[in-house]
Protein backbone atom coordinates (compact mmCIF):
# COMPACT_ATOMS: atom_id res chain seq x y z
CA UNK A 1 0.00 0.00 0.00
CA UNK A 2 1.17 3.22 -0.93
CA UNK A 3 1.23 6.07 1.90
CA UNK A 4 2.02 9.66 1.93
CA UNK A 5 4.59 10.94 4.94
CA UNK A 6 3.64 14.58 4.93
CA UNK A 7 6.72 15.97 7.01
CA UNK A 8 5.89 19.49 8.86
CA UNK A 9 7.91 21.58 10.95
CA UNK A 10 8.79 25.01 12.13
CA UNK A 11 10.48 26.98 8.84
CA UNK A 12 12.11 29.55 11.14
CA UNK A 13 14.37 26.79 12.94
CA UNK A 14 15.01 24.59 10.27
CA UNK A 15 15.98 27.50 8.06
CA UNK A 16 18.12 29.28 10.76
CA UNK A 17 20.46 25.67 10.83
CA UNK A 18 23.78 26.09 9.75
CA UNK A 19 25.16 24.08 6.89
CA UNK A 20 26.72 21.83 9.09
CA UNK A 21 23.31 21.12 11.14
CA UNK A 22 21.10 20.98 7.89
CA UNK A 23 24.21 18.11 6.28
CA UNK A 24 24.14 16.31 9.69
CA UNK A 25 20.10 16.17 9.77
CA UNK A 26 20.48 15.52 6.10
CA UNK A 27 23.42 12.17 6.50
CA UNK A 28 21.41 11.08 8.88
CA UNK A 29 18.13 10.87 6.68
CA UNK A 30 19.91 9.37 4.14
CA UNK A 31 20.94 6.44 6.09
CA UNK A 32 16.70 5.56 6.37
CA UNK A 33 16.17 6.77 2.75
CA UNK A 34 19.10 3.99 1.64
CA UNK A 35 17.25 1.32 3.62
CA UNK A 36 14.09 2.20 2.29
CA UNK A 37 15.12 2.62 -0.98
CA UNK A 38 17.31 -0.93 -0.99
CA UNK A 39 14.02 -2.68 0.38
CA UNK A 40 12.22 -0.91 -2.53
CA UNK A 41 10.43 1.01 -0.65
CA UNK A 42 10.76 4.52 -0.97
CA UNK A 43 8.81 6.43 -3.88
CA UNK A 44 9.19 10.05 -4.77
CA UNK A 45 10.27 12.22 -2.01
CA UNK A 46 11.09 16.07 -2.06
CA UNK A 47 11.83 19.04 0.34
CA UNK A 48 10.24 21.88 -0.26
CA UNK A 49 11.90 25.63 -0.65
CA UNK A 50 10.60 27.60 2.14
CA UNK A 51 6.65 29.07 2.13
CA UNK A 52 8.27 32.72 1.30
CA UNK A 53 8.76 30.98 -2.09
CA UNK A 54 5.12 29.74 -2.45
CA UNK A 55 2.41 30.94 -4.79
CA UNK A 56 -1.11 29.81 -4.07
CA UNK A 57 -4.49 29.30 -6.15
CA UNK A 58 -7.92 29.90 -4.67
CA UNK A 59 -9.37 28.06 -6.94
CA UNK A 60 -13.55 29.26 -6.61
CA UNK A 61 -11.93 32.80 -7.10
CA UNK A 62 -9.21 31.93 -9.67
CA UNK A 63 -6.87 34.16 -6.79
CA UNK A 64 -3.57 34.21 -6.66
CA UNK A 65 -2.00 35.26 -4.06
CA UNK A 66 2.07 35.01 -2.69
CA UNK A 67 2.56 32.99 -0.14
CA UNK A 68 1.39 29.55 1.94
CA UNK A 69 -2.42 29.25 1.86
CA UNK A 70 -2.26 29.64 5.81
CA UNK A 71 -0.68 30.91 8.33
CA UNK A 72 0.16 27.93 10.47
CA UNK A 73 2.51 27.20 13.67
CA UNK A 74 4.62 24.12 11.21
CA UNK A 75 4.80 24.32 7.56
CA UNK A 76 4.81 21.93 5.16
CA UNK A 77 8.09 21.05 4.29
CA UNK A 78 8.38 18.04 2.16
CA UNK A 79 7.00 14.61 1.56
CA UNK A 80 7.89 11.29 1.32
CA UNK A 81 5.79 8.43 -0.85
CA UNK A 82 6.43 5.27 0.47
CA UNK A 83 5.39 1.25 -0.42
CA UNK A 84 4.51 -0.48 2.58
CA UNK A 85 2.37 -3.38 3.82
CA UNK A 86 -0.04 -1.48 6.18
CA UNK A 87 -0.04 1.62 9.00
CA UNK A 88 2.14 0.25 11.26
CA UNK A 89 4.54 -0.30 8.81
CA UNK A 90 4.34 3.24 7.31
CA UNK A 91 4.67 4.38 11.54
CA UNK A 92 7.46 2.27 11.76
CA UNK A 93 8.97 4.41 8.94
CA UNK A 94 7.60 7.66 10.09
CA UNK A 95 9.41 6.68 13.22
CA UNK A 96 12.71 6.05 12.21
CA UNK A 97 12.45 9.19 10.53
CA UNK A 98 11.45 11.06 13.27
CA UNK A 99 15.05 10.03 15.07
CA UNK A 100 16.97 11.12 12.24
CA UNK A 101 14.77 14.83 12.09
CA UNK A 102 13.59 16.01 15.82
CA UNK A 103 10.51 18.44 16.04
CA UNK A 104 8.04 19.05 14.03
CA UNK A 105 5.60 16.84 13.12
CA UNK A 106 4.80 13.72 10.44
CA UNK A 107 0.89 13.34 9.03
CA UNK A 108 0.37 9.78 7.12
CA UNK A 109 -1.88 9.44 4.50
CA UNK A 110 -3.19 6.44 2.56
CA UNK A 111 -3.00 7.01 -0.94
CA UNK A 112 -5.19 6.81 -3.54
CA UNK A 113 -4.69 7.71 -6.65
CA UNK A 114 -0.55 8.07 -7.97
CA UNK A 115 0.90 9.02 -11.00
CA UNK A 116 4.90 8.93 -11.09
CA UNK A 117 4.88 11.04 -13.69
CA UNK A 118 7.25 8.64 -15.74
CA UNK A 119 5.33 9.50 -19.11
CA UNK A 120 6.38 12.87 -19.28
CA UNK A 121 8.49 14.36 -21.90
Amino acid sequence: MLYAILCYHDEKIVCSWSKEQDDAVMARLGVVHQRLKNEGKLGPSARLLPTTAATTLRKNQDLVLDGPFAETKEQLLGFYIIDVADLEEALQVARELAKANPGGAYELRPVSVFLDGSERR
